[in-house]
């Protein structure tokens, strides 16, 4: 279904995207505490393995993402809106609207499965 997407459009999008993030009074100071200037080319690449992952099947990502953002400090349920909100502006301005559709439709899924596991999980019985 995907053959239209390249893996430079997912850079791209990718691109957009945490360059906006990056600058978001919401989202930047969140994300500038987990990652270090210098480390953002490495969390952009893995980033790419894992929407290549998702969308073209290509196998690369062989993260965790519960146990990647189990540990930053200030994630709140309330940041996913914000996330979704800029994923779906950079979805709809680097892609075509089918696909960016399916993009932010998956990270809407994604982001609910996170949120789920990272907050919501019920406490086991004692």
């Amino acid at each position: 279904m995907f053959d239209s997407l390249s893996e430079v459009q997912i850079s791209t999008l990718l691109d957009v995207f945490y360059t906006r993030v990056r600058a978001d009074p919401e989202l930047g100071p969140v994300f500038g505490r987990a990652i270090a200037d210098d480390e953002w080319p490495a969390h952009i690449a893995n980033i790419q393995d894992f929407w290549s992952a998702v969308m073209l099947k290509s196998g690369r990502y062989k993260g965790n993402p519960f146990q990647a953002h189990k540990e930053v400090e200030g994630i709140s349920p309330d940041l996913f809106g914000r996330w979704l909100a800029l994923f779906d502006a950079a979805c709809r301005e680097t892609l075509p609207q089918e696909l960016a559709a399916e993009m932010h439709g998956r990270a809407a899924r994604i982001a609910d499965s996170l949120k789920a596991g990272l907050f919501f999980r019920p406490v086991a019985p004692i």
